[in-house]
């Protein structure tokens, strides 16, 4: 059984070109499964798997917690891996058919105060790293680009005098979404009087850069933002993508069309951004209950 799993990892690398995370969230989640199989169900042989030892497995997960969505991507992981050893090591029948998918839990997104965000932003612009650090939040909450899509930009996707950035999303899409005049002024004042400062000998075309002069990481931006939401006494959930959350439903509160709103976040399928509409509706009846005399 490990043998298929390591001859299955060599398939997603080789054959499909999957990227890092993906493959190791794949090993990650098969590894689970048979060593259930294994130590569990003490089975020795992928002949002897049937449905049932999955069910029980799935139970399992559902017993510890795992939500909707986590078991989801499990019998997607262990439908793909089913039907690899059918063709690669000739196992007779699937036994991952007929599996039921749970109903995947439709949470609302956790979005900021304007209150909050107005806080958020409201950043010293004295030393470089202030700049730097203002004028990354304020692109996060003007354009609603993902936390991978703000640290891939590069000089050449600003485009300042026009106000808007050139953004490469998800399947390599391109898409253009507008700055707004804060974001533009703090992105400018960034360029002209930060930037500068973070640059060693090394040239980089990366717009954001950390203060050995490399590109921003992930975790250092997740740094700059619990610091700065510590500092600012800002108790409501916030991560890189709260931000995102705030500003489809903030545009979509104050009137924006839908279909802008899916363009501007990059959204393949409009019933993605349709969730931020039950956002605004539902933040419209918590208003009714608290002010309303007769709510």
């Amino acid at each position: 059984m490990k043998d298929a799993l390591k001859d299955y990892i060599h398939f997603l690398q080789i054959e499909k070109g999957l990227a890092d995370n993906s493959i190791a969230s794949y090993q990650r989640d098969l590894n689970q499964y048979l060593t259930f199989l294994i130590e569990i169900e003490k089975l020795t042989e992928l002949s002897q798997i049937e449905r049932h030892h999955i069910r029980q497995f799935l139970k399992q997960l559902d017993e510890m917690g795992k939500s909707s969505s986590s078991i989801a991507r499990m019998i997607s992981t262990i439908r793909s891996f089913h039907r690899f050893i059918i063709q690669e090591y000739g196992v007779k029948h699937d036994a991952s058919l007929h599996i039921q998918t749970p109903k995947k839990e439709r949470k609302l997104p956790k979005v900021l105060s304007n209150k909050d965000v107005e806080a958020l932003l409201d950043l010293p612009s004295n030393e470089p790293l202030d700049i730097r650090n203002k004028a990354m939040l304020e692109t996060l909450y003007a354009t609603g680009l993902r936390i991978s899509e703000l640290l891939s930009l590069k000089i050449n996707d600003l485009h300042l005098l026009m106000g808007f950035v050139r953004i490469i999303g998800k399947g390599g899409k391109e898409r253009i979404v507008p700055l707004g005049k804060h974001a533009q002024q703090a992105v400018e004042d960034y360029v002209e009087h930060a930037r500068p400062t973070f640059i060693k000998q090394e040239h980089t075309d990366a717009l954001f850069l950390n203060h050995r002069g490399r590109p921003m990481t992930r975790q250092g931006f997740w740094k700059i933002l619990k610091k700065i939401a510590r500092e600012k006494g800002i108790r409501a959930e916030l991560t890189p993508h709260t931000l995102r959350h705030s500003f489809a439903s903030h545009l979509l509160e104050n009137g924006a069309d839908l279909r802008a709103v899916q363009e501007m976040l990059g959204h393949a399928d409009i019933s993605t951004t349709q969730i931020y509409t039950h956002i605004s509706k539902s933040r419209m009846k918590d208003i009714y209950q608290n002010y309303h005399p007769r709510a």
